[in-house]
């Protein structure tokens, strides 16, 4: 792709007008802001590094990296910098990127090349059409869900993205004993993520039944949540493990730690 077509192919009409058969109610809203010129100049020199272009069809991961190796995939990175942390920090895996704020991806894409951290591709689109025509079944490790919008209204809350529905999704990508890790600063989510996951026969909670679990090392604070910290806000933690059909596999909720 030339790259002076990048901002173009990320032009927020485009994904705006793409056709809603995929999900009949979005869980976000673009803000999209202003975007710095350095913002703007990252997605046009390094779209064509670390991007990928929405598509119709099953992606070769293999290919997409040029590996096999564990794969992670974060949903809704924002300003990319757990996810920047995360790869920096773990360069024997794999990490994919789904967002919809191009001023976002831009500032993840100058961070990445800044630190010369190449195990890292980025996806602009919602996370639901990624999922469903993209990302091949049984071929992710671990899945990051940190900060989703709340819809704190009670008459918004079916625009939340955490349903019975997107978990059952989820688990199609993850492979057995792969790792949903969700994270979130609104108490009454975190209630609201726990009753779902509990009816999600696909998914066992690592911390117990109906419980929270401690902030793991391996998710990095971000600035959001270090100011959130200083405010004295709290955050909650859920991490949960695909239940293993395979009666040769435990499902032991206490194996060994996920990927990082």
């Amino acid at each position: 792709m030339r790259v002076k077509n990048v901002l173009n192919m990320l032009d927020k009409s485009s994904l705006m007008d793409r056709p809603s058969a995929y999900r009949p109610i979005r869980s976000f809203v673009r803000r999209e802001g202003r975007m710095t010129k350095g913002q703007k100049n990252a997605l046009e020199r390094f779209w064509p590094q670390y991007g990928l272009d929405f598509q119709e069809g099953y992606a070769d991961l293999d290919d997409v990296f040029g590996r096999h190796a564990p794969r992670i995939l974060e949903i809704g990175m924002g300003m990319g910098d757990a996810l920047v942390e995360m790869a920096a920090a773990h360069v024997e895996n794999d990490y994919l990127g789904i967002e919809v704020y191009r001023p976002g991806i831009g500032s993840l894409l100058k961070k990445l090349d800044a630190r010369s951290v190449t195990n890292v591709r980025v996806i602009c689109e919602d996370a639901v059409p990624v999922l469903k025509q993209m990302i091949p079944d049984a071929s992710l490790d671990a899945v990051y869900i940190f900060f989703p919008d709340p819809w704190p209204k009670k008459r918004h809350h079916k625009r939340r993205l955490i349903q019975k529905p997107f978990a059952q999704l989820l688990a199609k990508k993850l492979q057995s004993n792969g790792v949903l890790h969700l994270a979130t600063d609104w108490e009454d989510y975190a209630h609201h993520m726990l009753a779902v996951m509990n009816v999600s026969p696909e998914f066992i909670d690592t911390a117990g039944q109906n419980k929270f679990t401690e902030r793991p090392g391996h998710r990095p604070l971000t600035r959001f949540e270090q100011r959130g910290r200083r405010l004295g806000h709290r955050v909650w933690d859920l991490i949960f493990r695909k239940a293993v059909q395979d009666s040769g596999i435990s499902n032991n909720p206490n194996t060994p730690s996920s990927p990082q």
